[in-house]
């Protein structure tokens, strides 16, 4: 007969905190039973047990070393998102079912513990001189080179510095970042509107595709320690401002393996001709060692929820789309992520080359500063350690001669 244990005397057994308990479950390492109480879960003794074993014998330092940096076991705690048997959560609350109607400012609201009201006051901010200045140096840039430069022409490092106190005059500055940012990314001035109506009215887009927008920017919002959001906590981790992690996650999601995965995306759609059918083009492709960006997520193996999310609104009005990621998806075996449903997102709305980048930055940024926010308030320096594979000091002396006397 199996004996059960709780979440909390199953953590206690594993030595870890009950969010790393979790996470082990999302990766498959633990599997969660139902218990009397549907709210709540339980875990068999003898599995969590093996699972204990396996944590302290299965590999060698260096291993573990390795498998944290690659989507691993966790290695920082954090209340802000939570992505558990293929579903994704935001402060508890289930992110898909907040996109159907939050703004972007009520979810930064959220990840910041406070009011909307007290961090998106009715004045707008008022951008630095240099911002105007640096405004048609910019014109013919990318997003993604254009954001990081203007956002720190248009802001100032004090205004969410590590001595402010967390008061509302500071999350009315982290607000303020935010709209900042949409002002650099509209090249425009800063607005107090609603945030997706600032890029719907610039875009020229309707009230349904208005709402496409204020869906995607949430679904965007933040999504556990990826790559940009563990550069933001790195850099808020040693004392700088929220500005300058902001910074650092834009030039973080420019890599061609994180949000720029969006430009790969539209390189592999303007490839594709109408002479021939789409799955004869992909099929080919795939024979020749190619890979179709935009499919498949680790943390998602039943597919990507956010992406299912916003597809579902867009493809019955995108037949095209629809015969694509149909064909990719048959062929690959994987689903459609988040970076394809922005690009099949910006076609069907007709948005400017660059504007699936933009939505997936511009969302994010809330997600950084919750991210800075949370790393700053545990006063801890993130300071990993390398393990070195190079020459030996001994090895580099005999190479240069050097010989001990």
């Amino acid at each position: 007969m199996s004996v059960y244990l709780s979440a909390e005397a199953a953590a206690k057994r594993l030595g870890v905190s009950r969010q790393t308990l979790y996470a082990y479950v999302s990766r498959g390492l633990l599997q969660a039973h139902p218990a009397a109480d549907p709210r709540q879960s339980r875990y068999r003794s003898d599995e969590v047990e093996r699972l204990g074993a396996e944590r302290k014998r299965g590999r060698r330092p260096k291993e573990v070393a390795k498998s944290t940096l690659d989507w691993g076991v966790p290695v920082l705690e954090s209340a802000i998102t939570l992505i558990r048997r293929g579903r994704l959560y935001y402060r508890g609350q289930d992110a898909v079912r907040l996109a159907a109607t939050a703004t972007l400012e009520e979810t930064a609201a959220l990840f910041w513990a406070c009011a909307v009201e007290t961090a998106f006051p009715a004045e707008p901010p008022v951008a630095l001189p240099g911002y105007d200045a640096l405004l048609p140096h910019c014109a013919g840039s990318s997003p993604a080179e254009a954001l990081p430069a203007l956002l720190l022409a248009a802001s100032a490092d004090e205004a969410t510095a590590s001595w402010r106190p967390t008061d509302g005059r500071f999350f009315e500055n982290c607000g303020n970042l935010l709209r900042l940012l949409f002002a650099a990314a509209l090249r425009t001035r800063p607005s107090a509107a609603p945030l997706h109506r600032q890029l719907a009215a610039a875009w020229g887009l309707d009230e349904a595709g208005a709402d496409l927008v204020r869906m995607a920017l949430v679904l965007c919002a933040d999504h556990e320690l990826n790559a940009s959001s563990f550069t933001a906590r790195c850099i808020a981790s040693t004392g700088a401002s929220l500005r300058a992690a902001v910074v650092g996650g834009l030039c973080a999601l420019s890599g061609n393996r994180h949000g720029a995965t969006t430009t790969r995306i539209e390189h592999f759609w303007a490839g594709l001709t109408e002479r021939e059918a789409v799955a004869a083009q992909i099929e080919r492709r795939l024979a020749a060692g190619e890979t179709i960006p935009g499919f498949g997520h680790p943390l998602y193996p039943g597919g990507d929820v956010r992406a299912k999310a916003l597809l579902a609104r867009v493809l019955p009005e995108f037949p095209v789309a629809a015969d694509l990621l149909s064909a990719a998806e048959e062929l690959t075996g994987q689903a459609p992520t988040i970076d394809i449903a922005l690009v099949v997102l910006r076609r069907h709305l007709g948005l400017p080359e660059g504007a699936a980048f933009m939505l997936f930055a511009l969302g994010r940024a809330a997600g950084w500063i919750a991210q800075a926010m949370e790393q700053r308030a545990t006063k801890h320096l993130i300071r990993p350690r390398a393990i070195y594979t190079g020459l030996q000091p001994d090895e580099a002396d005999s190479e240069t001669g050097t010989m001990e006397e």
